[in-house]
């Protein structure tokens, strides 16, 4: 069987990373509460004409909290396949991939707070 050239496997990588992000959007109720955040910050960006730098910090703080989450989702996704019952281990685990997720979104939050409050106040 021939090797794949480099940019069929990347077209092919692009395409699985694709497939996940749906597949995310689509069966978690997370992500879709954080897109929702993410549309209406968006929305808030044009409405407050907020500059470059706020821009790329605001999109850098949604890409973090989402793809963290994503990451989140995966490691809940693996534990319950490899241990479907309640193990304390696991739990603890799952328990700091979720606390990854809070940390992000505290400091998003914050970062959210620095670029709007001036604007709204």
């Amino acid at each position: 069987m021939p090797k794949e050239s480099f940019l069929v496997n990347r077209i092919k990588s692009v395409g699985f990373a694709l497939k996940g992000a749906f597949l995310l959007i689509r069966t978690e109720a997370s992500i879709k509460i954080q897109l929702f955040i993410a549309i209406v910050m968006t929305i808030a960006g044009f409405y407050f004409k907020i500059s470059n730098l706020e821009w790329i910090l605001q999109i850098f703080a949604i890409g973090i909290v989402m793809g963290i989450e994503g990451l989140n989702t995966a490691v809940e996704k693996i534990a319950d396949f490899i241990h479907p019952e309640f193990d304390e281990k696991i739990g603890f685990i799952k328990d700091i991939a979720a606390g990854a997720v809070m940390l992000v979104s505290i400091a998003s939050t914050i970062i959210g707070l620095i670029i709007y409050l001036p604007k709204i106040l």
